[in-house]
């Protein structure tokens, strides 16, 4: 008994830690008048409205790209697997500015492939909306490789053998047999990687700016209000709800997609 009661009580700080902080904004969102005003206002839409197309553009390029490097790290052994693994994880475990940086020093105007671009083309990436979705995509692309790696690991390959026996071609068995039992965690990562884009922000920083419209998402928006002699934490309260609102609603959609235990 003593024991369930010393666990208990390390559950209910441990959980009052992660929740206070929320309750305290919520409250303090609500005690202010102006808090509706300023979630409404053309920097909140404005910084809204590109996080969410940005966001939206670099998980479904994370899907496109990633797809096949997850399903080729599943399926496949090849010379320097452990390598590519590693370059994969390795954005989700450096802190996002060196990230920025990285892409800063690679496709920038004076990058080692963002200056001869714009020699031949003209075309820039740095401190543009691309940016922003390059930033994102490096950053948040990872964790929808890691998720789909982990749902076709669990497809066994008996059913491709099977698939391959009646006639069916590769293209045809991904498509119509392994993608559908692998569904649950393709969904899951999608989520995972469109949540962790709408929050990028070092790398985003870094390498597009903060210009309202073009390179300013909300994370961007909320730390410009922070710092704003007009704005304010009153502001920064006001853009942090609505952050917390979608993160909450993106938490709900992964809950319904992702499975308690994955079973192909």
């Amino acid at each position: 008994m003593a024991s369930r009661g010393v666990l208990g009580v390390l559950v209910l700080a441990f959980g009052l830690f992660f929740l206070l902080p929320f309750v305290g904004l919520l409250e303090r969102a609500a005690e202010d008048n102006r808090t509706w005003d300023l979630a409404t206002s053309d920097v909140a839409l404005d910084a809204l409205r590109l996080s969410l197309v940005t966001s939206t553009i670099a998980t479904m390029l994370a899907v496109l790209l990633g797809t096949p490097v997850a399903y080729l790290l599943s399926r496949h052994s090849f010379p320097g697997r452990a390598v590519v693994d590693a370059l994969i994880d390795l954005p989700i475990i450096l802190p996002p500015t060196v990230a920025g940086v990285a892409l800063l020093t690679a496709f920038g105007r004076r990058g080692l492939v963002g200056e001869p671009i714009e020699e031949w083309t003209g075309l820039t990436f740095g401190f543009t909306t691309t940016a922003v979705v390059m930033a994102q995509l490096l950053v948040a692309g990872p964790f929808y490789v890691r998720a789909a790696r982990t749902g076709f690991d669990g497809v066994s390959q008996e059913f491709e053998q099977v698939a391959a026996t009646l006639g069916a071609g590769r293209w045809r068995t991904f498509v119509r047999v392994v993608t559908p039992l692998a569904r649950p965690a393709l969904l899951a990562g999608v989520v995972l990687c469109w949540a962790r884009a709408m929050g990028e922000l070092g790398a985003t920083l870094l390498f597009a700016g903060n210009l309202q419209g073009e390179t300013q998402t909300m994370p961007l928006a909320i730390i410009q209000a922070f710092e704003s002699s007009s704005l304010g934490l009153p502001g920064a309260i006001a853009l942090s709800v609505i952050l917390i609102c979608v993160a909450f609603a993106i938490l709900v959609v992964l809950r319904l997609v992702q499975p308690s235990r994955y079973e192909p």
